[in-house]
């Protein structure tokens, strides 16, 4: 009986069937690229997650930016704001995704990965003046991992939306918690001359080793004339800050500030409270020779926590007087660089302060910064803190610690700036 060709393919693979002999072979062969690429998957959804979030954050930070300075500054272009906003949201990004460019690089718009940013500014004139609402629509392109790159895959965009609304107001609804240094060289003098006196001790860097000695040598004796002190100086242009509240909110319905002092040790806050009046008589009964060290960051954690959305305890204070929106602010002052209790520059309470600061932000706070006198780090320190550029101040005088505390006031007592994507 011949045999047909197909009965001897039929033949031929039955047998392969029956072999068992590399079968495992074949098999891992085929199961281990899938597992790792479903690991790849796995990996890269957790990174794309963590992105998403960052790129978020970053949006929301930068609109609020941009629509508050542009509220500031209703001279600015729509190309001008868009730009601010992008720039500071790339800031804002890398900081959590380092490689996703810098602007200190000759970056070419194709080399940026946020320079697609789409944006929107509108701008409407209505019965209290002009709103303004800024919208970024940023994307990012994340590259994939290699065992993702086996299923065909190897980039994942992910693009989020962010809208912010600055609506200027005659009376705003307000919670404000001011952080202020009150560390030994706080005791020292400003320019200005105080007029009240004829004589004082005149405290500076080159005597105050010697503050303590009574008589005798190196006794440091009252001079002619008599310098305000810095925290004078502080005291004064916090009650014009003050004023500029009460003008606005003379029934004590819209405005709600706490306080807190620090030096190398966080002081027992004011708490928040209705008016101006708890946090006034705080700042008032600050010591009229400071002393200590500078660290702001029990300052910073306890202002963030009195106002972040998880506690409601502002807003359930807001809704009881029938305000149905407000706005939040921290006002974060130092005349130094954080240093705890030591005479040097301390990296670690740096980056805590920044922590704190970075955290209000991004929980949709307003944080106004003022470096009174400061040196180069508390300066650079206090630039990275805030909301933005023109949200921070470097007074050199006390002529400009006043004008910039009573800035500061009007701003969050006319101008409404809130997310609302």
């Amino acid at each position: 009986m011949m045999t047909k060709p197909d009965s001897k393919i039929k033949s031929i693979f039955s047998r392969f069937c029956r072999d068992r002999a590399g079968n495992f072979g074949i098999a891992t062969a085929v199961i281990i690229p899938v597992v790792a690429a479903t690991a790849g998957v796995a990996l890269d959804y957790n990174r794309m997650v963590q992105v998403r979030v960052a790129l978020q954050d970053s949006a929301d930070s930068a609109v609020l930016s941009a629509a508050n300075a542009l509220a500031k500054n209703n001279t600015m272009s729509d190309e001008e704001v868009l730009e601010f906003a992008r720039k500071f949201m790339k800031a804002q990004f890398t900081n959590v995704v380092p490689g996703a460019g810098n602007d200190e690089t000759e970056e070419t718009p194709e080399e940026d990965p946020l320079a697609g940013a789409v944006g929107n500014v509108e701008r409407a004139l209505g019965t209290s003046g002009k709103s303004v609402k800024v919208t970024l629509t940023p994307k990012y392109t994340m590259p994939t991992n290699g065992m993702t790159a086996l299923l065909g895959w190897k980039e994942v965009t992910v693009g989020v939306t962010a809208t912010a609304e600055s609506t200027p107001e005659s009376g705003a609804a307000l919670s404000m918690y001011l952080v202020l240094d009150r560390s030994g060289s706080m005791s020292f003098t400003t320019d200005s001359v105080d007029t009240s006196v004829a004589s004082c001790v005149n405290y500076s860097a080159s005597n105050w080793a010697y503050k303590d000695v009574q008589s005798g040598r190196n006794y440091i004796k009252p001079t002619k004339p008599c310098y305000v002190k810095k925290i004078q100086a502080l005291k004064t242009a916090s009650a014009i800050m003050m004023n500029e509240l009460v003008k606005a909110d003379p029934k004590t319905e819209l405005a709600r500030v706490g306080a807190v002092s620090y030096n190398d040790s966080t002081q027992s806050p004011s708490g928040m409270a209705w008016g101006v009046t708890t946090a006034s008589n705080y700042i008032s009964a600050l010591p009229l020779v400071p002393t200590g060290g500078t660290d702001a960051s029990g300052g910073m954690e306890a202002a963030f926590n009195a106002l972040k959305k998880d506690n409601n305890a502002e807003k359930i204070a807001h809704s009881a007087k029938g305000n149905s929106d407000f706005t939040r602010y921290i006002v974060l002052m130092t005349d130094g660089e954080m240093t705890g209790y030591s005479s040097s520059w301390n990296s670690s309470i740096d980056a805590e302060v920044l922590s704190y600061c970075t955290a209000a932000k991004n929980d949709g706070i307003q944080v106004f910064t003022v470096a009174f006198m400061a040196p180069q780090r508390g300066k650079a320190l206090l630039s990275a803190c805030a909301s933005s550029l023109s949200n921070y101040y470097e007074p050199q005088t006390m002529s400009d610690l006043v004008d910039d505390f009573g800035e500061i006031g009007k701003a969050a007592a006319k101008a409404s700036t809130r997310l609302t994507n």
